[in-house]
């Protein structure tokens, strides 16, 4: 078994039994990450063959996967991540886990794509969760790990697009989550030439703006690819309370509840993204 947690790390829930390595003060999974992965395994619930670009520490990848294998126990897993950092915590993850013979991390820059150790056109569910900001628009972390996370520092939705393109195959869908707000999540798939086929939106407290989407496309040459319209989910209401919505998504992705209690026992809450 993986050693546990080093010094300034720890070892949190992530999926029903399954636990991820975190730093600390580095960055640490949310409900963006979360909601990613729900929307994408409901576009492609029998997926054998899964990919998660800017893997991070492989909370997108690994929480599809987990949601998945419950229909598909065949299921597999490839990441590409640019931080060494983050890629260590991930395999560490996926050892941790007995999950080494089913995922692999690839330490890569996305953007250079092709790589080697993935196969053009040969993934049938693509996940990713772009940093939503512009370098200058911004404060920049001084952690690099969390900067990274963040800010576009290695490419943005459009190179996450372009990528999923390229690696999508025939009938596969791509999820990815970004501010719901900015233009360019609606014009990414376009530019890259993908079809739109959900946009989910996250609204964080009823009444206002939703906060985040997540988008998924599939390759305009699919004969299901129908534009679908926009649908949402209010995290809380308008007096702060937790949404029976939303609880009812949590335990759907396997996150421990939110008074505590988790169904192995252990103690730690899934993060969520602050409103």
């Amino acid at each position: 078994m993986e050693r546990g947690p080093l010094d300034g790390e720890s070892l949190d829930l992530l999926a029903g039994s399954w636990r991820i390595f975190q730093l600390v003060r580095g960055h640490r999974f949310s409900t963006d990450d979360l909601a990613c992965a729900w929307r994408a395994s409901l576009a492609r619930p029998s997926a054998r063959r899964l990919l998660d670009l800017g893997s991070g520490i492989g909370s997108v990848g690994l929480s599809t996967l987990w949601r998945v294998s419950r229909a598909e126990a065949g299921a597999r897993l490839w990441g590409v991540e640019a931080q060494e950092i983050s890629v260590g915590l991930a395999r560490r993850t996926a050892a941790w886990n007995g999950l080494a013979d089913r995922v692999s991390f690839v330490h890569a820059d996305l953007r250079d794509a092709p790589h080697d150790g993935l196969e053009l056109a040969g993934y049938d569910l693509i996940t990713g969760s772009p940093p939503y900001i512009p370098p200058g628009h911004g404060v920049l972390s001084p952690i690099p790990q969390r900067a990274g996370a963040r800010i576009e520092l290695r490419g943005s939705v459009y190179d996450y697009c372009r990528v999923a393109r390229l690696y999508l195959a025939p009938g596969g869908r791509f999820s990815f989550v970004m501010a719901s707000l900015d233009p360019r999540t609606a014009d990414a798939p376009v530019a890259a030439g993908l079809v739109v086929v959900e946009r989910f939106e996250i609204v964080f407290r009823d009444g206002r703006p939703p906060h985040i989407c997540v988008v998924t496309c599939a390759r305009p040459d699919d004969p299901t690819a129908s534009p679908a319209g926009s649908s949402q989910l209010v995290v809380r209401d308008r007096d702060g309370v937790w949404t029976a919505e939303y609880l009812a998504f949590r335990q759907a992705m396997g996150a421990p509840s939110l008074d505590g209690r988790a169904g192995d026992g252990a103690p730690e809450p899934a993060a969520v993204t602050s409103e």
